[in-house]
C-alpha cells in the first residue's frame, strides 16, 4: 500500500480529486482503484513543516548576541519540527510506520524546496520504507494519473534534497553570522535596532539603495528646445532642432536666436529614412514574466500576482506558477489545438479566432525540450475554465496567460519608421520622427482596447514626404524644460532587475553564471524577498513606487564594499548548488566554502566598523528604538488555542487573533477581538475553541439593539453566530 505525502492541505486534496476518496483527520484514504489496487493513503506537510533549530541549541553562549561568540559554526546542522505544526507531523509519522505502507510517495512540488520539505520530515521519521516520486506541472487530473503511471525513484531526484539543504543551511550561516555582526557594531555607535542580511536580500536591496542615491544627488538643469511646424504644401508635420543629433540647447539666449532666425524661413527636405521593423510575439509567461506584466498593468505587488496564480493552479486551471522556463515539450505543445478550441468558445476571447496559425508545435520560440528544466512556461491546462467564474485578480491573473498562448499563434507585428530630415535656409537643421502600422499582428490580442495606450508612442503620423520636397515653417515656439532624475522602480520593474542582476558585474564569467541561474534569487523567492524587505523597513513601497529608508541606506553605507552587497556571491553560490543538484559537486565542500566566507564577513564587518560615521543621518530615529518589544506589544504572537480550520496555532495578532500557519498555506481562520462594539477577553476566546461555545458576554450593540449573547462557532463554516 503506498503513503502519498504532499506539499500543503490544498494541493494534496486536489491531487487525490483524481480518484475516489475518503476524508480523514489530517489525511485521507484513497479507495482501491486501478493505480492503487490496494488504496492509498495521502496525506500532507503544511509547508516547511521541519526548521533549522536556533544557534543556543548546538551551544547555550550562542543564545546572548555577542560578538565574542562569533562566528556562529555547527559542525552539524540540525532540524526539528515546528511546534504549531507537531499535531500534523504526528498524522505523517504514524501513517509512515502504518502496518500496511510499504511504499512512500513524495509528492512535494517538483523543485528543490518541494524536495526537501517532503524529505526532512521522513528524516526525522527515521524510516527506510521504498520511497517513489510524483513529478508533475500541472494538477489536472489527467497529469495527476499520467505522474502516477511515470512515478520516478526516489534516487533520480535526491541531489535537488543535498541542494536545497545545502542552500538552506549556507543562508543560515552567513545571516547569522552578519546580521550579528553588524547589528553588534552598529549598536556601538548608538543605533539600537536590529539589521538583518541575506545572500539575495542584501545585494537586491544594494540596487535599490543604489537608485535611491541616484535620485537624491541628482542635480537638474533647465534646457530648451525648438519646435517647429513645417507646411509643404498642406501637408504639415512637426520637427525638433537639432545639431549632430542633440535637440537640447542649454542656453535661452541661443534658443531663442535659433527660433528667431528660422521664422517665416523657407524650409525643404534633405532626406527622408525608412526602416521597417518586425516584432515577434512575446514569449510565454515564466513567473518574473508574468509578475512584472501584472504590476505593470494591474499594480499587483509580486507576492500578490503569486498568490493569485498558485490558487489558478491548485483549480488545475494552469501549469505550475513558480517556473522560471518560457518554454514547452512537445508533449505541452501536442495539447495545444484542444485547449485554444475551448478558449475560442469564450465569449472574451472568440474575436481573436480562427488563429493565423494552427499549430507552434514547431516553432523552436516556444517549443524547446533543451530549455525546459524542471517546469516549463505557465500556460492555460486542457482544464480550461470559463474566466466569468473566477474572482476578478483571478479573471485577470488567466486572462494574461491565456493571452500570451493566443499570441503565440499570432503573426509579427510589423512597423515602418520614418525619420526625415528639414534644412530651414540651408543652415538650420531639424529631424522628425513618425511610424506606420504594417501589420497589428500579435499587438491585438496582447494589447486589446488599450494598444494605443499601452505602447505608449511618441512617434506621429507623417505624410507622405519625399526627399527635395520645400515649403515654410507655419509655427516656431521654444520649450523650456528640465532634467529629469532616474525613476523609481516599481515593484515589477524591482523583479525584472533582481533577474537581471549579472548585468550590473563585470566580470564576463560570472556574468554568464548569474544568466544561467537567473540572477538573484529563484523565481519562487524574489517576491518573498521584496517581501522581506518591506518587513523589515529597509524599503516601502508608495504608489507602485520602491522607496529606500534611512534605515535601509545605512546599511548599505555600513556594510560598503563587502561581497555581501555584491552579486557576484550569489552567482558563484547558485553556480554550486545548480552543480550540486545535479550531483557534479560535493554538498561538504561547499559548506566548508561558507563557513570560511562567514568568518571573512565578520572581519569585514569588523574593519568596516573603525570608519563608521553616520553624522548625516537622523540618528535620534534609530536611538529611540529597542530590541525589545514594547510592554504594549509583549502579548503579540503568543498561542491563545488550536486553529479550527487546520490544526495550527492561533496566536494574538493584535487587532484579532489568526492562525500561525498563513504564510505557509494561507489558512485564513481568524477571529476579532472586538465584535458589535464588545472585546471579546482572551479568556473567552479559549472558551470557544476548546468548547465551541464562549460564555454570556453582556452589551453586544447592533444599530439601538442592545443584547447578551454568547458566541458559537460552527465547524463546518468556520463562522461565529450569537445565541
Amino acid at each position: 500500500m503506498k503513503l502519498i505525502i504532499a506539499e500543503k492541505p490544498d494541493q494534496g486534496h486536489k491531487i487525490a480529486s483524481a480518484f475516489k476518496f475518503v476524508k480523514k483527520k489530517g489525511y485521507i484514504e484513497i479507495s482501491p482503484n486501478s493505480h492503487f489496487p490496494r488504496g492509498a493513503f495521502l496525506t500532507w506537510a503544511v509547508g516547511h513543516l521541519c526548521e533549522l533549530v536556533p544557534p543556543e541549541h548546538y551551544d547555550t553562549k550562542w543564545k546572548k548576541w555577542s560578538l565574542e561568540t562569533l562566528p556562529i559554526l555547527p559542525e552539524q546542522f540540525e532540524h526539528r519540527v515546528a511546534k504549531s505544526k507537531y499535531s500534523q507531523f504526528k498524522v505523517i509519522k504514524d501513517l509512515v510506520y502504518h502496518k500496511d505502507v510499504s511504499e512512500i510517495v513524495i509528492a512535494g512540488d517538483a523543485e528543490r524546496e518541494g524536495e526537501a520539505i517532503i524529505r526532512l520530515i521522513l528524516a526525522k521519521c527515521k524510516t527506510n520504507k521504498k520511497m517513489k516520486r510524483l513529478w508533475i506541472s500541472s494538477l489536472t487530473p489527467k497529469a495527476v494519473i499520467n505522474g502516477f503511471n511515470n512515478l520516478l525513484d526516489e534516487s533520480q531526484t535526491r541531489n535537488l534534497y543535498f541542494e536545497a539543504l545545502s542552500r538552506a543551511c549556507a543562508d543560515w550561516l552567513v545571516g547569522i553570522n552578519a546580521s550579528r555582526a553588524y547589528t553588534l557594531l552598529l549598536q556601538k555607535k548608538g543605533i539600537s535596532d536590529v539589521f538583518s542580511t541575506g545572500r539575495v536580500q542584501t545585494p537586491t536591496l544594494a540596487l535599490i539603495v543604489k537608485r535611491e542615491l541616484e535620485i537624491e544627488n541628482f542635480i537638474s538643469s533647465p534646457f530648451w528646445e525648438v519646435n517647429a511646424t513645417f507646411d509643404m504644401e498642406g501637408k504639415r508635420y512637426k520637427g525638433k532642432w537639432h545639431k549632430d543629433g542633440e535637440t537640447r540647447i542649454n542656453e535661452e539666449k541661443l534658443a531663442q536666436k535659433i527660433s528667431e532666425f528660422c521664422k517665416d524661413k523657407t524650409a525643404e527636405i534633405s532626406s527622408v529614412e525608412r526602416e521597417r521593423k518586425e516584432y515577434l510575439p512575446p514569449l510565454l509567461f515564466n513567473l518574473s514574466s508574468l509578475q512584472a506584466t501584472a504590476n505593470s498593468i494591474y499594480k499587483y505587488s509580486p507576492q500578490q500576482t503569486l498568490e493569485i496564480a498558485q490558487k489558478l493552479y491548485i483549480k488545475g486551471i494552469i501549469s505550475y506558477p513558480r517556473s522560471d522556463s518560457t518554454f514547452v515539450t512537445k508533449e505541452e505543445a501536442n495539447l495545444f489545438p484542444d485547449i485554444m478550441r475551448k478558449i475560442s468558445e469564450m465569449d472574451t476571447f472568440k474575436k481573436h479566432f480562427p488563429l493565423p496559425t494552427q499549430s507552434i508545435l514547431n516553432n523552436p520560440r516556444y517549443v524547446n525540450e533543451k530549455k525546459v528544466t524542471d517546469h516549463y512556461a505557465i500556460i492555460p491546462t486542457e482544464q480550461v475554465t470559463d474566466i466569468h467564474k473566477l474572482t476578478n485578480e483571478e479573471k485577470n491573473i488567466y486572462s494574461l496567460i491565456i493571452r500570451r498562448l493566443i499570441a503565440a499563434h499570432y503573426d509579427k507585428a510589423i512597423f515602418d519608421y520614418t525619420t526625415i530630415h528639414t534644412l530651414v535656409d540651408k543652415r538650420a537643421t531639424f529631424i522628425s520622427k513618425g511610424k506606420e502600422k504594417i501589420n497589428e499582428g500579435w499587438r491585438k490580442v496582447i494589447f486589446g482596447e488599450k494598444k494605443e495606450k499601452d505602447l505608449k508612442d511618441e512617434e506621429q503620423d507623417l505624410p507622405s514626404l519625399t526627399e527635395g520636397e520645400e515649403g515654410i515653417i507655419s509655427e516656431i515656439e521654444v520649450k523650456e524644460s528640465k532634467t529629469q532624475p532616474p525613476k523609481r522602480l516599481t515593484e515589477g520593474q524591482l523583479i525584472t532587475l533582481m533577474k537581471t542582476a549579472g548585468k550590473h558585474l563585470e566580470d564576463g564569467e560570472l556574468i554568464k553564471v548569474l544568466n544561467k541561474t537567473e540572477g538573484l534569487g529563484t523565481e519562487a523567492t524574489r517576491a518573498g524577498i521584496i517581501g522581506v524587505l518591506k518587513d523589515r523597513k529597509y524599503i516601502d513601497v508608495k504608489k507602485n513606487q520602491v522607496w529606500a529608508t534611512d534605515k535601509g541606506k545605512l546599511l548599505i553605507e555600513s556594510i560598503g564594499s563587502s561581497i555581501l552587497v555584491s552579486p557576484e556571491m550569489t552567482a558563484k553560490w547558485e553556480q554550486r548548488l545548480h552543480e550540486i543538484g545535479e550531483g557534479n559537486a560535493s554538498a561538504k565542500d561547499f559548506m566548508n566554502q561558507v563557513r570560511k566566507l562567514a568568518v571573512k564577513l565578520i572581519e569585514d564587518a569588523q574593519k568596516q566598523s573603525d570608519h563608521w560615521e553616520f553624522n548625516h543621518y537622523n540618528l535620534e530615529a534609530f536611538k529611540t528604538k529597542s530590541l525589545r518589544k514594547s510592554s504594549r506589544n509583549k502579548k503579540l504572537g503568543t498561542k491563545v488555542g488550536i486553529c479550527k480550520k487546520c490544526e495550527g496555532d492561533l496566536i494574538d495578532k493584535g487587532k484579532f487573533y489568526g492562525c500561525s500557519n498563513y504564510a505557509q498555506t494561507k489558512c485564513d481562520f481568524t477571529i476579532s477581538k472586538k465584535l458589535l462594539g464588545k472585546t471579546i477577553s482572551e479568556a473567552n476566546i479559549k472558551k470557544l475553541l476548546k468548547d465551541g461555545r464562549t460564555g454570556i458576554i453582556k452589551g453586544f450593540k447592533k444599530g439601538d439593539k442592545v443584547f447578551d449573547a454568547s458566541l458559537e462557532l460552527d465547524h463546518n463554516t468556520m463562522k461565529l453566530s450569537f445565541k
